[in-house]
């Protein structure tokens, strides 16, 4: 298969600049390492490529101080570290060197906000410019599909998802053992690895809870009686999935009406391959309960994805009056709204009045089958 070049390669490589680190996050397997690879054999100058979870990389780059760095990358244009998070006090070494080495520059990745961030954040205040890596965007696939070729492929789409080597492979059945494997093999050792936690059958059940709620309204107090943990931890589990891409949350958006729901959440999955996987469900659409939620995290998905790839910051929640009117997705980017309605079916539904009266100069579309290929 052709090779799929990611959209963020260029924006990398034109904020690779001396005293800066640029820092790549994103799920284990999206294509990180290939990604950095690909910078790294167009880059005109000099670079070095090292992996944090190397036990050598971790002996040479924490020996801090000054005089090891300037001998380390001495005529070294770019300094590559994959998987960062895993070096003791990377934050503070990448400091020293963007400071300290004159001319360097870094790029870093990490399959955790939550570990490279803490290890990063603080010493990092201004030195920093930050990525996410999801699987391939529609927006990329379309390097080596035709739009019928998309149309195709929706129903695996939404069952297989688009990690980018179940993309790339043809089988059915070795799409669905490539998702087990991820999900028994790198999805848990890298939530139970950022915060001690030990407990991993206790984050799959909570997991799961989630994949049957898909696009629902979560109550943590519910999950936490069904878990028999606290509010409180399951609060605490959430956040830290949402922190190694497995997850991500929609707030309700309220600005003026009393009637508005405001402290609610619905929970997304970054790719649809790894919620089924987490469920044990690959069945055909036509025999499926959920499609409807499919669809819709698969949008919603594509989206964000968006969002990240073209830099836009635009925040993201869904709309609900408690009298039950509701709007799958709202956009906000800077002062404009945008709204969307996502069906699976050909029913056009209208913009309820009290969003319109309330929202006037918001912009509404319906997405269903036959449009859905303008809005990803």
């Amino acid at each position: 298969m052709e090779t799929i070049k990611r959209i963020l390669q260029n924006k990398i490589t034109d904020r690779i600049t001396p005293g800066k680190a640029i820092l790549i996050f994103g799920a284990r397997r999206v294509g990180k390492t290939v990604l950095m690879r690909r910078i790294v054999d167009e880059y005109p100058g000099k670079t070095m490529m090292l992996n944090g979870e190397d036990y050598d990389t971790q002996a040479l780059l924490t020996n801090r101080t000054i005089a090891n760095y300037r001998h380390l990358l001495e005529g070294i244009d770019l300094l590559v570290i994959d998987e960062a998070q895993s070096i003791p006090h990377i934050g503070s070494i990448l400091k020293l060197i963007v400071d300290e080495i004159k001319g360097i520059k870094v790029l870093a990745s990490g399959s955790s906000s939550f570990d490279l961030l803490n290890k990063t954040g603080e010493p990092l205040v201004g030195r920093s410019t930050q990525f996410i890596l999801t699987p391939f965007s529609q927006q990329e696939i379309n390097q080596i599909e035709t739009p019928f070729q998309t149309r195709q492929n929706l129903e695996a789409r939404l069952i297989y998802g688009s990690y980018p080597e179940v993309v790339t492979i043809d089988s059915f059945e070795q799409k669905t053992d490539y998702l087990r494997d991820i999900v028994r093999a790198y999805l848990l050792k890298d939530i139970l690895a950022i915060d001690g936690l030990k407990n991993s059958s206790k984050m799959l059940e909570l997991l799961r809870l989630i994949a049957f709620q898909l696009g629902s309204e979560v109550s943590y107090e519910e999950l936490g009686r069904q878990l028999g943990m606290s509010k409180t931890t399951v609060e605490k589990y959430l956040d830290l999935l949402e922190k190694v891409f497995v997850v991500f949350r929609l707030g309700a958006f309220a600005r003026n009406l009393r009637k508005e729901v405001t402290k609610v959440g619905k929970w997304y999955f970054y790719d649809n391959g790894i919620r089924n996987a987490i469920i044990g469900n690959f069945s055909p659409l036509a025999i499926r309960q959920d499609t409807g939620a499919l669809w819709e995290n698969y949008l919603i998905g594509e989206r964000r994805k968006a969002n990240f790839n073209e830099g836009q910051h635009k925040e993201f929640y869904f709309w609900r009056t408690y009298d039950k009117q509701e709007i799958d997705l709202i956009e906000e980017y800077s002062e404009n709204l945008t709204a969307l309605e996502i069906k699976w079916g050909n029913k056009i539904p209208t913009l309820p009045k009290i969003f319109q009266e309330a929202y006037p100069h918001a912009k509404y579309h319906v997405i269903n089958r036959d449009n859905y290929q303008e809005f990803i």
